[in-house]
């Protein structure tokens, strides 16, 4: 736990921290429970999605909280995806208690450069007009990608895991365009509530492991997870 923190904000940090997976106040650091708990304040007041664009070295960082749901992610990386982005690093931590928020911190780059004050400005406007329904996302990417095309070489495999006591979703696929947007279209189609993620990028492929409820926010039994991960992969493949 954080040091040198009144002790009513650590009492209100426990308090937060208890919406979260059993994994949460253990393995996540001190600094991000504190920035998440800064975001959800700024959620409260404002009462709409609390997006931050900060520079991060040669890179910029993207922060993000909102209600958690299952179109979100999709729309989130169609906008980066739209905007030519390179991710680099993720970050993302659901709640799994009311009122169910989703706090995320991506690295990205366009051009090996971090965002110019312009782009930043546009991706930000264009992820709420997503959130809002009033960018069209499938839309704006079709003219640069083919969303009909299937990605390369994917795996899947789903297991509970034994440390996060949570269901758990692997993905590794080629590096290719669209690739975050196509993944997070098909757990979206799956219905899925992504609560938590590990990112990979390694020789040319994307490792992907996805913490998720199932519809309803309900666990999901090891047998249904089995045909999820064999869906997901169909979907990803062009096939479905």
């Amino acid at each position: 736990m954080a040091q040198g923190l009144k002790s009513s904000t650590l009492e209100l940090l426990k308090r937060f921290n208890r919406s979260f997976p059993q994994f949460y106040e253990q393995f996540v650091s001190s600094e991000s429970q504190l920035q998440n708990l800064r975001l959800a304040y700024r959620l409260y007041r404002s009462r709409r999605a609390v997006i931050e664009i900060k520079p991060e070295g040669n890179k910029t960082a993207l922060y993000f909280a909102y209600r958690n749901q299952s179109f979100l992610l999709s729309d989130i990386f169609g906008v980066l995806a739209a905007y030519g982005l390179t991710i680099h690093s993720l970050s993302l931590y659901g709640q799994i208690r009311p009122p169910m928020l989703v706090f995320i911190k991506l690295v990205v780059s366009r051009g090996s450069k971090a965002l110019t004050e312009k782009t930043s400005e546009n991706v930000c406007r264009a992820i709420r007009e997503a959130l809002a329904g009033r960018f069209e996302v499938e839309e704006m990417l079709a003219v640069e990608f083919n969303l009909d095309a299937g990605l390369e070489q994917v795996e899947t495999d789903f297991h509970i895991d034994q440390v996060f006591h949570l269901p758990a979703l692997l993905i590794e696929a080629d590096n290719q365009p669209g690739l975050f947007y196509k993944v997070m279209y098909a757990i979206w189609q799956e219905d899925l509530l992504v609560i938590s993620a590990n990112l990979l990028v390694w020789r040319g492929r994307t490792r992907l492991i996805l913490y998720l409820l199932g519809p309803n926010e309900n666990i999901i039994p090891e047998y249904l997870g089995q045909k999820i991960a064999e869906g997901v992969r169909q979907r990803l493949m062009g096939r479905s």
